[in-house]
């Protein structure tokens, strides 16, 4: 499984580079991202994809000294289940946790 990572965002592509799954996290500010959406195609559900993106972005963002919102529910719910990222989230307010 190849990632395909962007400012933003990391993809998965199928054989012709069509997004079959995404996590994005635009910027709030230079350092922290909103955790926004997660999205995988019906064609792929079940497989642990989400996990897989969730971890490939919390690593990322991690590398690069970002805070994240947890503004998706899916991010929230990942999040709580892997409390060695617990360091990077910014609750509600803006206070990290």
């Amino acid at each position: 499984m190849e990632f395909h990572y962007q400012e933003d965002r990391i993809e998965l592509w199928d054989a012709e580079k069509k997004v079959t799954a995404l996590v994005s996290f635009p910027a709030v500010n230079e350092d922290t991202v909103n955790i926004d959406h997660t999205y995988v195609d019906n064609s792929l559900r079940g497989q642990g994809v989400a996990g897989k993106l969730m971890e490939a972005a919390a690593k990322y963002l991690s590398e690069r000294g970002k805070k994240a919102v947890l503004g998706c529910t899916y991010a929230q719910s990942w999040f709580a289940k892997h409390p060695e990222y617990e360091a990077m989230v910014v609750k509600e307010g803006g206070k990290e946790s």
